[in-house]
């Protein structure tokens, strides 16, 4: 499972004009699903996030995570993370879960991620939708678990 996150001071995602997550300051997670995640790939993922330090101490240095700070967490589905772009010039997307699989790790996801104290807020599953963030920083970092 795959998450590229941004510090965000804010960030939001709107499907039809309609605004459907949107959260200040904290994460927002673009999330991609390959072929063999598992619900315990997600479990790791989720860990990863919130207590990844990414976030400036008094002193200025990242040495906080979204837990420390009670950050809020955007989380978005994007298959094309599992893209691979190594050969020719069209993304091959063979090592994606099927969209029925990635459909039901993303929400799995999404429900742990609701179980913390932080504010959560996500995307549509394949939906067509516009994502907004004023990146802090800017902060961005690539997980894998």
């Amino acid at each position: 499972m795959i998450a590229l996150i941004q510090r965000v001071k804010q960030a939001r995602v709107d499907v039809k004009d309609e605004t459907i997550g949107q959260i200040d300051q904290g994460i927002l997670a673009l999330i991609g699903v390959e072929k063999d995640d598992t619900e315990n790939n997600a479990d790791a993922l989720l860990r990863k996030i919130t207590r990844y330090r990414i976030f400036n101490d008094n002193k200025g240095k990242m040495n906080l995570s979204l837990n420390d700070i009670g950050g809020e967490l955007l989380l978005v589905s994007q298959f094309t993370l599992v893209a691979n772009t190594q050969k020719g010039l069209r993304p091959s997307f063979s090592s994606g879960a099927s969209p029925a699989e990635g459909e039901r790790l993303f929400d799995y996801l999404c429900q742990q991620a609701k179980k913390s104290d932080l504010k959560i807020a996500t995307g549509e599953f394949a939906a067509d939708m516009q994502v907004s963030l004023v990146n802090d920083g800017p902060v961005t970092f690539w997980l894998q678990c």
